[in-house]
């Protein structure tokens, strides 16, 4: 399944990077890390597509926006 924003964005002929990261934070307080597990854009509608990386199987992750200085996006 593809989303039709990516699609479109691709034809128009300009960049398609995620606009979000996913992470899952394992542990807690100062010892936490935080794990990225995927991408995600905004749709022209507001709602997000979300591209899982691997096979795990998580229940709750966070996006977080990235930043413009954020490298590896």
């Amino acid at each position: 399944m593809q989303n039709e924003t990516t699609t479109e964005t691709r034809e128009n002929g300009k960049t398609n990077l995620p606009t979000h990261v996913a992470k899952v934070r394992n542990g807690y307080g100062k010892k936490a890390s935080y794990e990225r597990i995927g991408v995600a854009w905004v749709n022209e509608d507001g709602s997000y597509y979300v591209k899982l990386h691997g096979t795990q199987v998580v229940s709750q992750f966070t996006l977080y926006e990235i930043e413009t200085n954020e490298a590896g996006a």
